[in-house]
């Protein structure tokens, strides 16, 4: 996988519920949207996305974010965004992590020869989505 987005900053600003908005679609980034591309089908629990090129989303809330997989590409924000084109929607759970991030951050962390977790971090909020191959 390789995830190509901007990476905001907090700059002493309230994020979550505030900068941005509980329970609306959010670019995941700053700037052109961010785009995840998949080398080979990846499964997010157990649903199944093909390899392929995606713009991704997020609908951020206080407990969980609802990670979005859509067949648009190449825009700006989320003004754009049109559900139809979803093409797969998750659940990742959210904790507060020890540490304030200043800017937004996606990371990968293996856990197993064919598994991992996908980390979206910013301010004090980390969203994990575990996947598959």
């Amino acid at each position: 996988m390789r995830v190509t987005y901007s990476r905001p900053a907090k700059k002493d600003r309230e994020v979550f519920g505030k900068l941005v908005p509980y329970d609306k679609v959010w670019r995941t980034g700053a700037n052109e949207n961010t785009e995840i591309k998949l080398y080979q089908d990846v499964m997010f629990g157990d649903k199944k996305l093909s390899a392929g090129t995606y713009t991704l989303f997020s609908i951020p809330t206080a407990n969980e974010w609802t990670i979005i997989f859509n067949s648009d590409l190449d825009y700006w924000g989320a003004f754009s965004y049109k559900e139809n084109n979803d093409v797969l929607r998750v659940k990742a759970k959210t904790t507060n992590g020890k540490n304030e991030v200043e800017n937004f951050a996606i990371q990968f962390e293996s856990t197993g020869k064919n598994s991992g977790v996908m980390r979206f971090a910013w301010d004090k909020v980390v969203a994990e989505l575990p996947f598959t191959f």
